[in-house]
């Protein structure tokens, strides 16, 4: 079993919707979307895969529920998302 960015997106979402996320430990959460940031600018969605636009979104829509979204390089990101276009 490895950790994936949608299944994370999962749990993240149901416990904002629940006021829960006092139940995890946030940075540790964000320090792992974080690490999906590739040279690319783009997220992937587990360690040593491809980065992707849906990916990014699952992970960026994390970081913005947890509020951490400043920890990444949204410029690169956002010129990746645009290269995808």
């Amino acid at each position: 079993n490895e950790s994936h960015a949608g299944q994370v997106f999962t749990c993240i979402g149901a416990l904002s919707l629940a006021n829960a996320l006092d139940k995890v430990d946030k940075d540790l959460f964000c320090w792992w979307l974080c690490e999906r940031q590739t040279k690319s600018g783009g997220l992937n969605g587990r360690p040593e895969k491809l980065q992707d636009v849906c990916y990014s979104w699952w992970c960026l829509s994390c970081l913005s529920i947890l509020g951490r979204v400043h920890w990444i390089d949204t410029e690169a990101l956002t010129h990746f998302i645009l290269y995808c276009q």
